[in-house]
């Protein structure tokens, strides 16, 4: 049965039936037809879009319970951005002109223009506390009571994290925030990965085997698995967890007070192969003892065991660290790393305040070289799938202090150049009005992807599938009941939402004026009114004193003559 129809570009497309699902494959258009018309990082600088000076949004946001965040102003938010992780030494982006891993102003600049208002900036433990131990040292990685393994400096974490702090502080001169994410693959560079220290590596004296072809297989090599149990199990001198824990400490203190900081990630794609010997209970059990503690460990979910924690575990995890030192700002928690693909996850609440669920979200018909699907309509329907199975997720983790379960947010999802999986998946996107953050902005030189996963290029220029991550979205609402799209190709968009009358801020939608919009935009309103500038790239639209709902379109070209409640914006 078809249930929707999704747009290609252009006016060719080819339609495709599986699982009961359409998939429109775009042909040639105005996205894939050329990119000289898209800005580049040598455009010129884009002021922060902005409401009377201000942000769009209202920071610092909540995650009270139910799907979404909210601002100060209590609106509803969407973010829209994209993932910057630099996995070699520094092991972060920040303003270094010349050096591979400079950050810019262009590119703030350029990620503004585009619409995004958040970025997922990458830090490594390896950066924050490297140390000076080698790999398997007997004083950190033998078995015993846990000592102080005496490889963090003062000095060393002091000066990353004031690089940082240039990143957020020039993200935020262009109204975009920044999770910050403690970015992990495969462990250690010992796996050609990268994230923790090599102080921090125990693989019981198991040698490292390289394994040919994509670097993920790595994460399947016992030294590997070796190095992940001790961490999780947290079974050497070392006492991994709570050195991991007691950086984490420093990080949130650092940026407690900084209102560009919408939060923290602890940990990227927790991963164990106790999920292909054992199954996700097993290890979804050691994920939320790692997370909560074992004094605040909840129960599970979905009919799994109760949850027993190693032993050797600390009582605070590093989400009641983070927000003993910062009460402020969320923190984004994941699932472990097979829930990108849309296998059952077992962690329940953790009852703890300032969750937001993270999810990731990828198909495994890749090319092992690219990551571009090697099966466009397997890649889309496992997506949706993933999506869907995601989404079932959030209320299943509902406490007294998040009913409803905690807000969603997609941080990483693309990783591809191809237009036709990205048009798709964006388009489910708005559908579960869920935010997200892309994968990725550069290449940086990725040990652990490609070249074909940014969303700029070598050579300064955006890819075509920037004409579907720059979109037309809501900000920032002023109501509940949400429902929104956009249609990349004509530039159409249309919202529809209940208001909240005791919320005075308008809602506020991004319009890319530039790519979807040369000849201006005309915006319908039934409901409110526009109050924003003519050709502003932030619509904003004042709620009736009264009503029960507000619908607001968005059409490319100037108005219609006549029609009402239009004006050409």
């Amino acid at each position: 049965m078809v249930r929707r129809l999704v747009r290609g570009f252009g006016a060719a497309v080819a339609v495709i039936m599986a699982v009961g699902t359409l998939v429109v494959v775009p042909a040639l258009g105005p996205a894939s037809a050329s990119t000289d018309v898209l800005p580049t990082l040598n455009a010129p600088r884009f002021s922060a879009a902005s409401v009377s000076g201000s942000p769009a949004l209202a920071a610092p946001l909540s995650s009270p319970g139910g799907p979404y965040l909210y601002d100060r102003s209590g609106r509803v938010v969407i973010l829209h951005g994209v993932d910057a992780v630099y996995k070699h030494a520094p092991f972060e982006l920040y303003p270094a002109p010349g050096q591979p891993w400079n950050f810019s102003a262009a590119d703030a600049s350029l990620m503004a223009r585009l619409g995004f208002n958040v970025v997922r900036l990458g830090m490594t433990w390896s950066g924050l506390e490297p140390g000076t131990a080698k790999a398997n040292d007997p004083a950190i990685c033998g078995r015993g009571a846990s000592t102080n393994p005496h490889q963090f400096s003062r000095a060393v974490i002091t000066r990353y994290l004031n690089h940082l702090n240039q990143t957020v502080d020039l993200l935020g001169r262009f109204h975009i925030y920044t999770i910050l994410d403690m970015h992990q693959d495969v462990y250690n560079q010992l796996f050609d990965g990268e994230g923790a220290p090599a102080w921090a590596v125990c693989t019981n004296g198991l040698p490292n085997v390289d394994r040919p072809g994509r670097w993920s297989l790595q994460y399947g090599t016992a030294a590997t698995d070796a190095a992940f149990r001790n961490f999780w199990n947290n079974d050497v001198r070392g006492n991994l967890q709570g050195q991991y824990d007691l950086v984490w400490a420093d990080v949130a203190r650092t940026f407690r007070h900084n209102p560009w900081v919408l939060g923290y990630d602890p940990f990227n794609e927790p991963f164990s192969t106790a999920l292909v010997s054992y199954g996700d209970e097993h290890f979804d059990a050691q994920l939320a003892c790692f997370y909560a503690g074992t004094r605040e460990v909840g129960a599970p979910v979905h009919g799994s065991p109760a949850l027993r924690c190693p032993r050797h575990d600390p009582a605070k995890g590093v989400i009641p660290t983070i927000l003993a030192n910062d009460r402020s700002h969320l923190v984004f928690y994941e699932p472990d790393n097979f829930a990108t693909g849309g296998v059952p996850t077992f962690i329940g609440p953790l009852r703890l305040h300032n969750l937001v669920y993270n999810v990731h979200i990828y198909c495994g018909a890749r090319s092992p070289v690219t990551g571009n699907p090697t099966n466009l309509l397997q890649c889309t329907d496992q997506e949706r799938h993933s999506l869907a199975v995601r989404y079932e997720d959030r209320p299943e983790m509902s406490s007294r202090v998040q009913p409803g379960g905690p807000a969603w947010l997609v941080t990483e999802f693309g990783a591809s150049s191809s237009v036709p999986l990205l048009a798709n998946v964006t388009a489910a996107l708005d559908a579960r009005q869920v935010g997200w953050v892309y994968w990725s902005w550069k290449y940086y030189g990725d040990p652990t992807g490609s070249a074909s996963e940014s969303l700029v290029m070598a050579d300064g220029r955006l890819r075509s599938t920037a004409w579907v991550l720059s979109r037309t979205y809501p900000e920032a609402v002023a109501g509940k009941q949400i429902a929104y799209s956009f249609s990349p190709e004509t530039g159409d968009f249309s919202l529809a939402y209940t208001p909240n009358h005791r919320v005075h801020a308008p809602t506020v939608i991004f319009v890319p004026t530039e790519i979807h919009y040369p000849h201006g935009y005309c915006a319908s309103v039934s409901g409110g009114r526009v109050v924003s500038h003519r050709g502003s790239d932030l619509l904003e639209v004042q709620n009736a004193s009264v009503g029960r709902r507000v619908v607001v379109r968005v059409a490319a070209g100037p108005c219609v003559p006549g029609s009402t409640h239009a004006i050409d914006a």
